[in-house]
């Protein structure tokens, strides 16, 4: 696990609201759940105007890389996307 990412956030959900982050996450290629939310999230506070982490993309912290076709895994021997 990342060092960064120590806390754990239980959320409940409706199987609706579970469906649309399940969709989203497919749509983008995403690895898991945990990844479309912390998306989702970043996407949320950006349109409030919030800058949780001035400078710092979510796929630097993570498992995946944003490409002209949505999130692709990193290749982590290379630090490349592939």
């Amino acid at each position: 696990m990342n060092d960064l990412r120590a806390e754990r956030l239980q959320v409940m959900l409706s199987p609706e609201e579970l469906a649309t982050i399940d969709n989203f996450r497919f749509k983008h290629r995403m690895p898991t759940r945990a990844a479309a939310v912390r998306e989702l999230l970043k996407f949320g506070l950006a349109a409030a105007g919030v800058d949780a982490a001035a400078g710092v993309k979510s796929s630097s912290f993570g498992v995946f890389g944003r490409g002209p076709d949505g999130h692709t895994q990193r290749d982590p021997e290379s630090d490349t996307e592939s």
